[in-house]
């Protein structure tokens, strides 16, 4: 029974999309706790009710999402109009491969490689969609905070940062464990002050930025806004909280639960406050809606 879950939790490549930022519908019990714009979307307007897909994977980039994008399921003339989140966080930067810097996607590949990817949307979405396209984070953030941190491996003994963890494996050209977690090699550089990762990473937000200014498409409009990795640490440290708990302890790399959950807030408000249209309106039959089809545990 211990291990009856591992064939889901490997199918999902042992992330967990039910308690995602963008898809989440469970609560979680794995160190936070669950807020996801699918909820939101639900509570207001009880017909979002179980109409949400995550299309994502690990390492998931603007050339490796062509591919991905063609599992949306949409039917143009019959579905409502959709919300696509279209964020590649940091893996057009930092990849797994060993010579990390020569297969960073250039600007003109970014660009190529997201206008294809939004003329499939429109052919695809329903008229009135809206695609948000989000930048890529400043992966400066993690070596700030978790450099000279101790990683569960050497927390009892005192004896492992992660530094020194990454650096050991990439000492040891442990590529398994690489692909696995989907980090890229050598970490510790490319994290550093001075690191090209993030003039990179400003290049291809940059790119994403001017697509959605100048860029039109028949069928959605498109937003753009910044990787909210800094707002979320603010947030988090009014709540008392510490920089290093937003990172996920075992990998070192993605965002914890309780960054995921901060994160849709600011996406939320921003997304209230500047482009209203986006969310809908209120529906005023919640409350009927629910009277008849009960909860269902929001999934």
């Amino acid at each position: 029974k211990s291990f009856a879950n591992l064939p889901m939790a490997f199918t999902d490549e042992l992330d967990w999309p039910q308690f995602s930022e963008i898809t989440g519908f469970l609560n979680s019990t794995i160190g936070g706790w669950t807020d996801s714009l699918y909820l939101r979307l639900r509570r207001r307007n009880r017909c979002n009710h179980r109409d949400l897909q995550n299309i994502s994977q690990n390492g998931g980039s603007s050339g490796n999402l062509l591919y991905l994008i063609k599992s949306l399921a949409r039917n143009q003339l019959l579905d409502n109009p959709a919300i696509v989140i279209y964020a590649t966080i940091g893996n057009d930067v930092c990849n797994g491969n060993r010579d990390t810097l020569a297969h960073m996607t250039t600007p003109k590949e970014m660009l190529s490689n997201v206008v294809k990817a939004l003329r499939y949307l429109d052919s695809r979405l329903p008229n009135g969609s809206h695609v948000i396209l989000t930048g890529l984070v400043d992966g400066r953030f993690l070596w700030d905070n978790l450099h000279d941190r101790y990683h569960p491996l050497g927390q009892l003994n005192r004896d492992v940062t992660y530094s020194q963890l990454y650096s050991f494996l990439d000492c040891l050209q442990v590529r398994s464990l690489a692909a696995a977690y989907e980090l890229p090699f050598p970490l510790g550089p490319l994290l550093k002050p001075g690191s090209p990762c993030l003039p990179r990473a400003l290049q291809l937000s940059n790119v994403l930025k001017e697509i959605a200014r100048s860029e039109k498409f028949a069928n959605f409009d498109i937003f753009y806004m910044d990787f909210p990795l800094r707002q979320t640490a603010e947030e988090w440290h009014k709540m008392g909280g510490e920089p290093w708990q937003l990172i996920e302890p075992v990998d070192g790399f993605h965002p914890s639960q309780i960054a995921a959950a901060l994160g849709t807030s600011i996406t939320w408000q921003k997304a209230l406050h500047e482009w209203p249209q986006v969310l809908g309106k209120e529906n005023p039959f919640n409350n009927q809606i629910e009277a008849i089809f009960k909860d269902q545990g929001g999934h």
